[in-house]
């Protein structure tokens, strides 16, 4: 069983490897007393316990947070992690706009079509 410190460092590692050094280097700058423990959690919970699952890839975990955060129309998230899809993980346009695609069906043609801006 992974102690908290080892979450922690693996879930940043993962962090690091899908959002980029300087995305997760400018959240770090950007902690203060009041955020800290909520920095810290996600990166233990989202990145160290969901992340790094075995069951999914990567590439199948990116498709599923661009998909969600379209479909709850979370936009500031949204770009974040289509700009580090296309950055970090190896995407091309043409697999974003397959995901906006899919999504338009299951989450409605408003969310796409702000999805596509």
């Amino acid at each position: 069983m992974m102690d908290e410190k080892d979450r922690y460092e693996r879930g940043m590692a993962r962090r690091r490897k899908v959002l980029g050094n300087e995305w997760v280097d400018q959240a770090n700058k950007n902690k203060t007393p009041f955020n800290t423990e909520f920095q810290d959690m996600i990166t233990r919970f989202a990145w160290g316990e969901i992340w790094t699952r075995a069951h999914f890839d990567e590439r199948t975990r990116r498709i599923l947070v661009i998909g969600t955060l379209l479909a709850l129309h979370h936009w500031p998230e949204f770009r974040m992690h289509v700009r580090c899809a296309l950055v970090e993980g190896g995407f091309s346009p043409d697999d974003i706009k397959e995901i906006i695609l899919q999504q338009a069906i299951y989450c409605g043609v408003p969310s796409a079509n702000h999805a596509f801006k």
